[in-house]
């Protein structure tokens, strides 16, 4: 390389690094930075993004699973300055038109009866909405959940998250008590057949009722955990609970922040894989449905979402703006049936990367569904869950241009986590999936040859 070459990138190496030492001398301690040497995305478009420096990169976390359909999704775009151009905000106080819009679509489709919507700006703020409506419908503040389960940041859901690597007080609210059930392969029960796994976990369920006060408030559950590193129950395991739960007055609460919308391909909504005793009595949605724009929210049925005796309202939930981009969003995602698209496409990746990991002593388990799928990894030729392998891929697949996320409990603490835009098309699945392969190999041979992260 030249002089006259080495010296732009020199300078926006430099910049990179003036970045960082900003970040870190005025955000928190706690703030993860994915990577050894932290990426500025600047722009994307479609399921690519690119970092400042101009190296593009194919996305397969989608900024947490929230850029939904696709980056700069011109629908998006488009409403978004349409709305801005009108007026930015309003609050909940006056009228509405863009939410009262999304909020009539929201409840035909979330197959709650009599449902009522409240909009929220994050899946936080959403999961807390619904444990404040629960609550204040049972009036009790014991709520069951289940175990390395996360429902997001605030003093109260982090006080129902069944993870500890997300829980940073034991303080909380809320009285919670853990069941079994959200780990399929790891755990006291991961021996049993489907059937007696769901059976179990219906009988722990039932004996730990049987020893707490008679007012528990709610079930709240991801049908597929999210940061647990996408593990799941067997098919109809909520059902099952909520027989249980009926029996008792109990409410169940739907996490859909991440499983909404589709991305499962099987499904519009996660609890769809549990139907058979019926839709929940709330579920909680956000991160795909603004595409990017801060978007949450609790869909109810009446009885619950009135129960408030007090006034409330919301500043910045619904606003115009957001709204607006959801709208254009979820009719694209309709229009598109990208939720088919999730199904075939998450399909053919899952069967690649299935092909790609065999043989590999560094992948314990592929799992998932549509387009939201774990890689769990562990030290090779043992069960013990391995973050290290975990890092060493995430940093080998940036190398090669692919970006993906990762998570995991205290038992699945090194899986990678797989949730491209669902327009993602069959050969960048491909492309993808052989990045993934070689970033995998990379890890396997930087284990067994003794080398650390």
């Amino acid at each position: 390389m030249s002089r006259g070459e080495a010296a732009p990138a020199a300078a926006e190496s430099g910049a990179h690094r003036a970045l960082l030492a900003r970040h870190r001398a005025v955000l928190p301690d706690w703030l993860a930075l994915y990577y050894a040497e932290p990426l500025e995305l600047t722009h994307g478009e479609g399921r690519h993004v690119w970092d400042a420096e101009g190296r593009r990169y194919l996305d397969f976390f989608g900024g947490i699973l929230t850029t939904m359909t696709a980056h700069a999704l011109p629908e998006v775009t488009k409403a978004v300055a349409e709305q801005a151009g009108r007026i930015l905000h309003t609050s909940t106080l006056y009228l509405d038109r863009p939410m009262v819009e999304l909020a009539e679509r929201i409840a035909a489709l979330s197959g709650i009866p009599d449902a009522r919507v409240f909009f929220t700006t994050s899946g936080t703020e959403a999961n807390d909405t619904a444990l404040l409506l629960a609550t204040a419908y049972r009036r009790s503040n014991q709520v069951l959940a289940m175990r390395n389960s996360y429902h997001g940041r605030s003093f109260s859901a982090v006080g129902i998250t069944g993870n500890r690597s997300w829980s940073p007080t034991s303080l909380s609210p809320l009285q919670t008590l853990y069941v079994h059930g959200g780990v399929r392969t790891r755990g006291p029960f991961a021996h049993l057949d489907d059937d007696a796994f769901t059976a179990a976990c219906v009988a722990d369920l039932a004996d730990m009722l049987g020893q707490a006060r008679p007012d528990v408030a709610a079930l709240i559950a991801e049908p597929v955990q999210g940061v647990g590193g996408f593990t799941s129950p067997p098919d109809g395991l909520y059902a099952a609970f909520r027989e249980v739960l009926r029996q008792h007055g109990i409410l169940w609460i739907s996490d859909e922040v991440q499983t909404g919308w589709g991305r499962t391909g099987d499904h519009f909504w996660g609890w769809q894989a549990h139907a058979a005793a019926g839709p929940p009595d709330l579920l909680t949605f956000a991160k795909g449905i603004g595409n990017g724009m801060s978007v949450g929210g609790v869909v109810a049925r009446a009885e619950i979402m009135n129960c408030l005796d007090a006034n409330s309202l919301s500043t910045f939930g619904g606003s115009p703006v957001t709204m607006a981009a959801a709208n254009a969003n979820l009719a694209h995602l309709l229009d598109h049936d990208l939720q088919g698209n999730a199904r075939r496409v998450g399909g053919l990746l899952l069967e690649r990367l299935r092909a790609a990991a065999a043989g590999l002593g560094v992948v314990r388990e592929v799992r998932g569904r549509g387009l939201m799928i774990g890689i769990e990894l562990v030290e090779p030729g043992t069960d013990t869950p391995s973050p290290e392998a975990a890092s060493l891929v995430l940093e080998a697949a940036r190398e090669g241009g692919l970006l993906l996320g990762k998570g995991g409990g205290h038992a699945t603490a090194g899986v990678l986590r797989i949730a491209p835009p669902l327009t993602l098309t069959v050969a960048e699945a491909e492309e993808g999936a052989a990045v993934l392969e070689r970033a995998l190999r990379t890890a396997e041979s930087a284990l067994a040859g003794g080398q650390t992260a």
